[in-house]
């Protein structure tokens, strides 16, 4: 009688939200027995053995495992214990520290759900398609088993609320990179960079993480309509750094400054005293830019227009005429070239006024001729 009565004596001391330890002894369907050293062996039904869905109590435990276990409930001659609470109330602390640390980890993917994913982090873990890449997956069933770095975003203990994200963790790496880049770079560097999206005002190129600009203006030294019209999206490419702001995380770059300027070498292309084909790109009240090149304009001054006199470019050109002129002087340093279209119709007028003295001075022989043999016949 004492020894029943020191059992339930110490039976009695027991109470609901006690933590204690025992050994598993039996493996059921839907539950599991364990000795905790008490007179009655506990029960932890299948439900509490995990905060995840289960199909059989082997896939969790198995006899002879030593548990941690929270009391839920007790009766005169049962006790109902819980491995998921025990696990929850550790894998809150656990996840609230890693929330203030904004730490990164690693779990596996449990399971594929409607919205996204879940995972077994001591309590259900879920994480939002939104939130598995940065983007979009149309397919998650890859996913399951697969392990995965993680950060928690959001927190809820009363609503038994995990938000993790997966992306979270690729975003801060790339952030991280970008970092390490923007700080590495300097004005004036040659780098290589793959064009990521093309704009109608330019091109975006990623340097190793970080995306420049290219303004359609640094796209060629041509003029460019359509930026597609020298790039495309995927397309490996050479640029120079004009501009770093590291505050506001923006790189200016230029393709054009990495190729041949239309201006190298001109004097090789072109001397003093050729004549050249040439568009009219703009008009001015000093004279007129006649495009050679693309990209290399000379200037006929007003008074190189015409022989004839005129008040203003636009009595002789037009924005667009193609002309000939003759080249007055080429300075490939300073980028300039003068051009003559007077001198061409000064040159054609000479020609043509010595092409005359020849007519001329030939039908004077001929008619030298015909007088000398008539007088031959009167000798």
């Amino acid at each position: 009688m004492d020894e029943m009565n020191n059992e339930t004596t110490e039976f009695k001391e027991l109470s609901v939200g006690d933590q204690v330890t025992g050994k598993v002894v039996k493996v059921e369907e839907k539950q599991v027995l364990v000795d905790i050293g008490y007179k009655v062996e506990g029960i932890v039904p299948i439900s509490e053995l995990s905060s995840l869905h289960i199909e059989k109590t082997s896939d969790v435990v198995t006899e002879g495992q030593e548990l941690t276990l929270k009391i839920k409930k007790i009766d005169d001659d049962e006790i109902v214990l819980s491995k998921r609470a025990v696990d929850a109330d550790k894998a809150w602390e656990d996840l609230e520290e890693k929330f203030s640390n904004e730490e990164i980890f690693d779990a596996e993917i449990n399971d594929v759900v409607k919205g996204g994913l879940v995972v077994d982090v001591g309590l259900r873990g879920f994480i939002p398609a939104s939130l598995v890449e940065t983007y979009y997956v149309e397919d998650f069933e890859d996913y399951k088993g697969k392990t995965i770095s993680l950060k928690v975003v959001e927190l809820d203990r009363e609503q038994n609320r995990v938000i993790l994200s997966h992306r979270a963790v690729i975003e801060a790496d790339q952030a991280s990179k970008k970092q390490e880049v923007i700080q590495s770079i300097n004005e004036g560097q040659v780098l290589e960079g793959k064009v990521q999206r093309i704009t109608n005002f330019g091109v975006f190129v990623d340097i190793g993480g970080i995306d420049g600009l290219v303004h359609i203006s640094q796209l060629s030294h041509s003029h460019v309509e359509k930026a597609s019209d020298v790039v495309e999206e995927g397309q490996v490419i050479k640029v120079k750094v004009l501009s770093v702001d590291r505050d506001n995380e923006r790189i200016s770059l230029s393709l054009k400054e990495t190729q041949p300027g239309p201006w190298d070498n001109i004097s090789e292309r072109v001397q003093t005293g050729d004549v050249i084909d040439g568009t009219v790109r703009r008009l001015v009240n000093f004279g007129a830019f006649v495009e050679v090149f693309p990209g290399v304009e000379g200037l006929v001054h007003i008074s190189q227009i015409s022989n004839e006199h005129i008040g203003t470019p636009q009595e002789v050109l037009e924005v667009g005429q193609d002309v000939s002129a003759k080249v007055l002087e080429v300075n490939e340093k300073e980028k300039r070239m003068s051009l003559s279209i007077k001198e061409i119709e000064l040159d054609r007028n000479q020609e043509e006024l010595k092409q005359y003295k020849r007519e001329e001075d030939q039908s004077g022989f001929q008619l030298g001729d015909m007088i000398g043999n008539k007088l031959d016949k009167y000798k």
